[in-house]
């Protein structure tokens, strides 16, 4: 069972954590995933790995850590004026960021990174549907008809989601536009 904790802002609890991610994104970018070890995060980071232990539990959920880091967004959706438009631009960033081999693999960790919990997931998603969120309360405040948010997860996100984690292939341009617009409420 995982032990990560909660983060305080400030202090030498972010300290430690940045450290700890910036050593795995290093490595990572160093080395193939299956030669990391939190011996040699810690060692990367500067601190013990008993402290690493204390604070994500293991490996995997260390990996989960910094791919939510990764997926938290940085900004609002784009705004293009209409609901049709700002889903698709949403779809083909999220699918263009995912599908790449750093956006499977984060993808695969936030799966692996769940201990039975869905925490891990469960923020992977709330990130993916409080964006989506945005641009139907955007849409609707503009008078727009807007889908459900179920709906635009079942349709969009889900086939999308899908595709990044149990399928190899690459995903042709406009994928995320053509998901939008199975939308029934969008036709």
């Amino acid at each position: 069972m995982g032990t990560r904790q909660a983060v305080r802002t400030g202090g030498r609890s972010a300290r430690v954590q940045q450290a700890v991610h910036e050593a795995v994104r290093d490595l990572l970018a160093e080395r193939d995933r299956a030669d990391l070890t939190v011996p040699l995060v810690a060692a990367r980071a500067g601190v013990t790995p008993s402290t690493v232990y204390r604070r994500w539990g293991d490996l995997q959920e260390l990996l989960a850590d910094v791919a939510l880091e990764h997926m938290r967004p940085d900004g609002p959706p784009a705004d293009l004026g209409n609901l049709r438009d700002d889903l698709a631009t949403w779809a083909e960033e999220w699918l263009e960021e995912m599908s790449s081999p750093t956006g499977r693999a984060f993808a695969r960790d936030v799966v692996a990174g769940d201990d039975g919990d869905g925490r891990s997931t469960g923020q992977c998603c709330a990130y993916a549907s409080g964006r989506i969120q945005i641009i139907l309360t955007r849409a609707a405040g503009r008078g727009e008809d807007v889908p459900a948010l179920d709906a635009v997860l079942d349709h969009v996100l889900a086939p999308m989601m899908y595709r990044v984690l149990f399928m190899s292939d690459t995903l042709a341009p406009g994928y995320g536009r053509a998901l939008v617009d199975t939308l029934p409420d969008l036709r």
